[in-house]
């Protein structure tokens, strides 16, 4: 497995990917959206055989960062890819001076909300009604300096 920031040239395959995992009330990027991430924001993909297995998106054209998003084709869940993309998201952020990230996830997804609690984030807030099919989120935040990595 090769985890590297995307490019140019994955914007289609990340598209295929993205609406393959999240249904419209989930938000999912369309493929503009990705072509402006690659430039502007971190867009890390695993890359597996030559295949796009995955891929994280940290917003960092803020104050805080932000977890926007982390999509992992079910060929190639259980192979820690999550894992490895917040360890290399997170290394990333601190040597640009980022002292935490947020995210924000449905609350009906464990597999996502371990993966997190897992990495030392924490469940800040509950927000009511967050999604677009009436699901709560939880805002979860992972301090850096609380953390090492």
């Amino acid at each position: 497995m090769i985890l590297r920031k995307a490019q140019k040239s994955d914007v289609s395959s990340l598209y295929a990917l993205e609406r393959k995992l999240f249904l419209p009330q989930n938000y999912p990027l369309s493929r503009g959206s990705f072509s402006y991430h690659v430039k502007n924001n971190l867009l890390y993909v695993a890359e597996i055989d030559g295949k796009i297995a995955g891929y994280i998106l940290a917003l960092i054209k803020r104050k805080n960062a932000k977890l926007y998003s982390i999509g992992v084709d079910n060929l190639y869940r259980g192979r820690q890819i999550g894992k490895k993309f917040l360890e290399t998201v997170s290394c990333e952020l601190i040597s640009l001076g980022f002292s935490r990230l947020l995210l924000e996830v449905r609350i009906d997804n464990e597999t996502a909300i371990a993966l997190y609690k897992k990495a030392g984030f924490k469940i800040i807030k509950k927000l009511d009604s967050f999604y677009l099919d009436g699901c709560d989120a939880y805002l979860m935040e992972l301090k850096y300096a609380d953390k090492t990595l």
